[in-house]
């Protein structure tokens, strides 16, 4: 089963570490994937993680380090668009209280509680105990599901 760092953090939620990159490639190194928020800026052409809004500037070489281990929620349809319109093998998604997003790369992004199948990705802030088959698991907690 995949696991999912949600926005970088293994033992709970860490607002202070929370989509920054340094705390994104500690992710990664460990071998987990990672779930990251991400805005896209017309204006400058530049690359920001952050969940409210803009915090720590990326570029297109850092997530292209990446792309096999990120989940890039898409903040806003421009960012959403850049990645539609101008790249390819990006896994990214865009939602807001939706039950099921499909991702670019065609998994379920499942909202906590609903139904799971072998392509859902299921969202678990709370580090639940887990007992349904499915892909992977987006959580805070991934750090004691491993």
């Amino acid at each position: 089963m995949k696991l999912i760092a949600h926005r970088g953090n293994i033992h709970g939620p860490n607002e202070e570490l929370e989509n920054n990159p340094n705390q994104i490639d500690k992710c990664i190194e460990l071998g987990y994937d990672v779930e990251i928020d991400l805005r896209y800026d017309e204006l400058t052409r530049n690359m920001w993680l952050g969940h409210d809004e803009p915090q720590y500037p990326v570029t297109w070489y850092w997530l292209s380090q990446h792309v096999h281990k990120l989940w890039i929620h898409c903040k806003d349809f421009k960012t959403l668009n850049e990645f539609a319109s101008k790249t390819n093998g990006y896994n990214y998604f865009w939602h807001q209280d939706d039950d099921f997003t499909l991702t670019s790369r065609g998994y379920v992004w499942t909202y906590p509680g609903k139904e799971v199948g072998v392509k859902s990705v299921l969202v678990d802030l709370n580090g639940g105990n887990i007992d349904r088959e499915c892909y992977g698991i987006c959580s805070d907690f991934v750090g004691k599901l491993k």
